[in-house]
């Protein structure tokens, strides 16, 4: 039988990454839910291909699309995972274990490890970066923030949290061309933020940024256990960081221009 659980993902063009991630769920979620903002690649067919409930839904920023497919499950637990992710089999067999005698009651929110995992690879390495999220979880206990740029499980206060200890597996990176054209999309999200909160960067960070991000990526995140593809990674990562600040200094002279 399958878990009392629903599955939502957000997606828009995801043809090429949608049916791993539904083909990790289907066979045990009560249902699987995709939230689409306009795709033209077909990720609609395939999602209802395979069996999932599709639903067309304007883009109206991360937080807000994911609450909205908060809104469309059924069932009161919920697991949240991208289009460019996947349940790894040992994390299904320890979600259902814990659904199996109701142990999933000793927490209202469970946080997930999600680790990196490139095209050329099958499975994440064990040294792979990852990092803890909120992502199955009882939607009466806790909500996605409504932030357009920050997609993150809010619990109410005083509610349970625990660990699950397998990971998702995380595809991010479809190529580099990709890779450098979603972190120029994604700065230009993390500057509009900004500015609605009117928080501005010290321009001494336009020297600090790059090198301290590259450090930050090659030691910290281990992206030198990968070789040389680990200092592609590390690169791309400091320039990406950079940009941020450098689009954020851009726009104050921009308005100190105007009128």
């Amino acid at each position: 039988m399958p878990l009392p659980l629903s599955v939502f993902i957000i997606a828009k063009d995801e043809a090429d990454r949608i049916g791993r991630a539904i083909a990790s769920v289907h066979e045990w979620a009560d249902e699987v839910i995709v939230i689409d903002s306009g795709s033209t690649d077909g990720t609609q067919d395939i999602a209802a291909e395979l069996g999932a409930t599709v639903i067309f839904n304007p883009w109206p920023g991360y937080g807000p699309q994911k609450r909205f497919g908060e809104d469309q499950c059924r069932n009161d637990w919920l697991l949240n995972i991208d289009a460019d992710e996947e349940v790894t089999p040992e994390l299904r067999s320890e979600i259902e274990a814990l659904f199996a005698d109701n142990q999933h009651l000793k927490a209202d929110n469970w946080r997930i490890m999600i680790r990196d995992v490139f095209a050329h690879e099958d499975t994440p390495a064990d040294w792979a970066y990852g990092y803890h999220q909120i992502r199955l979880y009882d939607r009466r206990k806790g909500r996605f923030s409504a932030s357009t740029v920050h997609d993150t499980v809010r619990p109410q206060t005083g509610t349970r949290s625990a660990d699950l200890q397998h990971p998702m597996a995380h595809r991010s990176i479809r190529s580099l061309e990709f890779q450098v054209g979603k972190y120029n999309r994604y700065s230009d999200m993390q500057v509009a933020d900004m500015q609605a909160r009117d928080r501005k960067l010290p321009r001494s960070r336009l020297l600090s940024e790059f090198p301290l991000a590259f450090l930050k990526a090659y030691i910290i995140r281990r992206y030198c256990r990968y070789g040389w593809w680990g200092l592609v990674l590390s690169v791309n990562y400091a320039h990406a960081r950079f940009l941020r600040v450098a689009k954020a200094y851009e726009a104050e002279l921009l308005d100190k221009r105007r009128p």
